[in-house]
């Protein structure tokens, strides 16, 4: 699913350059659930933007599905993407104004998706939110939301879930209930990728590769 082979990322801040990522090379194949862990600065969020297609390494290649993705335009990034990935993040970046449904079916909508409530109904009945379909995020806990960002993840029905601290901003009990949501979509299929510097969420899957100054420590 993923192949990874030394990629290397810098980036310029305050006239010195800082290398996010230094020749870094892994493999996951599908359906794994893999953790990245490591401490702030090791470079495992600059890691996961170019697993998701929103950056690109400035050397070495990245082939996602047997594609070499790492040097293809931003407009056909967008599309791999919509088709291929979903995202979690820990502030949930939800619409503030718009329902929880509606949140959900806006990558349907961006596709040109024509069943899209239908289908981000069907996602949020799997999240077990079917009772908060027309609730604003204002109106959710955190937990609820985080359960809406993950219906909105996976209602393009994409290979890969990549989830950046995704309980972070949880307690302990509803975090291991979105875990299990978690673990529950890996077991349908999906290859789950958990960024995380937390050690009992790393616990939660499969495999963890570890970071630290922009290096695979451990895991490769």
């Amino acid at each position: 699913m993923i192949q990874a082979d030394g990629l290397v990322k810098t980036y310029l801040v305050g006239g010195s350059t800082i290398r996010a990522l230094d020749g870094v090379s892994f493999r996951i194949e599908a359906g794994e659930m893999v953790a990245v862990t490591g401490p702030s600065g090791s470079g495992k969020s600059t890691l996961m933007h170019i697993l998701g297609c929103l950056d690109s390494p400035d050397a070495g290649s990245y082939v996602l599905a047997g594609e070499d993705v790492s040097k293809l335009s931003k407009d056909r990034l967008a599309a791999i993407r919509n088709r291929r990935i979903g995202f979690v993040f820990q502030t949930f970046n939800l619409l503030s104004r718009a329902s929880a449904l509606e949140n959900v079916e806006m990558p349907l909508l961006y596709a040109g998706e024509r069943q899209a409530r239908g289908r981000a109904r069907e996602a949020l009945r799997g999240v077990g939110l079917e009772d908060r379909m027309r609730h604003e995020p204002s109106q959710l806990s955190g937990g609820q939301r985080q359960r809406v960002a993950i219906a909105r993840a996976i209602v393009t029905d994409p290979a890969i879930v990549l989830a950046d601290e995704p309980t972070g901003n949880l307690d302990t009990r509803t975090g291991d209930e979105i875990l299990a949501i978690f673990e529950a979509l890996n077991a349908q299929g999906r290859t789950i990728i958990i960024v995380t510097h937390e050690h009992d969420v790393a616990r939660h899957c499969r495999r963890q590769i570890a970071m630290r100054d922009g290096r695979i420590v451990d895991g490769a």
